[in-house]
């Protein structure tokens, strides 16, 4: 839940509180700052909780700003000097904080922070949009029943960092971004930003599950990736017991991740009684689907296959399938999250682990991880372990940690200059959470000593249970 800072006084005020209750659908809180009581109603919904002193006053203002951490804040106020001096009294409090303001006065601030809202030109445009052959804005085109829609991309999103090509659109489109008042060319290869402002087109319905899902910022994976758990089974290749521990872990997933169906893929089955444990584990399971392909079409054939008919958004196989990294190499172009079930136990991993590498992978990587965190009850621990001490990762353990106050998370930061794989295999019971990148699968021609690069390092354990997150690499 985002809480949201209103201060309100002047002839709107009434009118602007009255519309955000109308539209109030429990899912921000709101602390509403005002200096009348005629613009606050009789019924005061639970989610909001009032203030009734002069928001020009930096002490009381602050005593609010204080109390919580908010989201953004909407400022409608009688004065010009008002305006600018509650302005200038939240940027020293809060400086990079999110700010809407009605303007009736010609404002000219350049902050990146400030959004600022013509309120002579909005009453202008509404007059001139009634007017016959002149242009008018989305809400009044097509069906005029919200078939196109702008959707800002919060931080914390699910969506954030996420490259436009990888996102799932069905029956809907992206056909436009904006970034910082400038509109950019969509490509598949774009990565969208937190702030970012996309237009969008499809089924109202559709689009509002969209807005909702942007809007959430945990309890979405394997959202935008695609709705469905995905089990990729070789019988022939695989141990027994290798198969059986998949197949329990893989159950367990089903219960606590937010996916739709299950998908179980069996490839060349061996023995009936190996096929009467998988079908008599997952019996009970509401939502699977199992496939057979007895006639060995192979590895890509069948994910190929799979992809065009199911929605998956993550993909489970075991390390054993690895070991042919050239044969399996195609899993990067699949753009969807790859977990690699290890020899440990999924069902019993505690804590998320972060192994710092590159910034701009790990900051794509970033809402993915306290999603999934959230959603397994894990506590994340982030590694900026250097043994040279020449790095500097101050931007990005920054990031982290202000992702990890929006979805109220806690982060334990080690750092230590040491070996970072040594110290990766002394631990237990762990979900390493790292970017899926090209190189993993490629054959290693050098000894593992001359190596540097820990992501590569740390793919190559198979102890551990690793989620690998696609991202863009150039």
């Amino acid at each position: 839940m985002k809480k949201i800072l209103i201060i309100l006084d002047g002839i709107v005020a009434k009118k602007l509180l009255q519309r955000i209750m109308e539209t109030n659908t429990g899912d921000n809180s709101y602390d509403v700052v005002y200096m009348n009581e005629a613009i606050i109603p009789e019924k005061r919904p639970s989610n909001f909780t009032f203030f009734k002193f002069d928001p020009t006053s930096k002490s009381k203002l602050a005593m609010v700003l204080d109390k919580d951490i908010h989201a953004q804040a909407l400022i409608a106020l009688n004065s010009k000097d008002e305006m600018l001096n509650v302005i200038k009294n939240i940027k020293e409090e809060k400086p990079k904080m999110q700010m809407s303001i009605l303007d009736y006065w010609g404002i000219d601030l350049s902050d990146q922070h400030i959004n600022i809202y013509k309120g002579i030109d909005v009453l202008a445009n509404g007059m001139v949009e009634r007017l016959p052959n002149i242009p008018v804005v989305a809400q009044n085109i097509g069906l005029k029943q919200g078939e196109i829609m702008e959707i800002r991309i919060p931080f914390g999103s699910s969506y954030a960092y996420r490259y436009i090509g990888s996102i799932e659109q069905r029956e809907w489109k992206i056909f436009g971004l904006y970034r910082k008042q400038q509109m950019i060319k969509i490509k598949p290869s774009l990565i969208l930003k937190p702030n970012d402002v996309i237009l969008v087109i499809g089924k109202p319905e559709v689009l509002m599950q969209v807005y909702n899902a942007i809007g959430k910022t945990q309890g979405q994976f394997p959202m935008p990736f695609g709705h469905n758990l995905y089990l990729y089974l070789d019988l022939y290749l695989q141990s027994v017991e290798t198969v059986k521990k998949c197949v329990v872990e893989v159950k367990y997933l089903n219960q606590v991740i937010k996916n739709q169906k299950l998908i179980l893929r069996i490839t060349r089955p061996t023995t009936v009684d190996l096929m009467g444990f998988i079908k008599n584990e997952l019996g009970e399971v509401n939502n699977l689907i199992i496939e057979i392909d007895y006639g060995n079409l192979g590895f890509d054939a069948l994910l190929k296959k799979d992809l065009r008919t199911f929605d998956i958004g993550l993909m489970m196989i075991s390390y054993e399938l690895f070991k042919n990294k050239e044969g399996i190499s195609k899993l990067v172009d699949l753009r969807i999250p790859i977990l690699k079930a290890g020899l440990g136990d999924i069902t019993t991993i505690k804590n998320s682990i972060i192994l710092l590498n590159d910034t701009k992978s790990y900051e794509q990587i970033s809402p993915i991880i306290f999603d999934v965190s959230s959603q397994l009850k894990l506590k994340t621990k982030i590694f900026n372990m250097d043994p040279t001490g020449q790095s500097d990762k101050s931007y990005i353990l920054d990031h982290f940690e202000n992702l990890a106050k929006i979805f109220g998370q806690k982060v334990e930061i080690i750092s230590k200059e040491k070996n970072p794989i040594r110290e990766l295999k002394n631990q237990k019971n762990i979900l390493q959470i790292l970017p899926l990148k090209k190189d993993m699968f490629l054959r290693r021609k050098l000894n593992k000593l001359f190596y540097t690069n820990s992501d590569l390092l740390s793919f190559d354990i198979k102890e551990n249970n690793q989620l690998l997150i696609p991202v863009i690499e150039n």
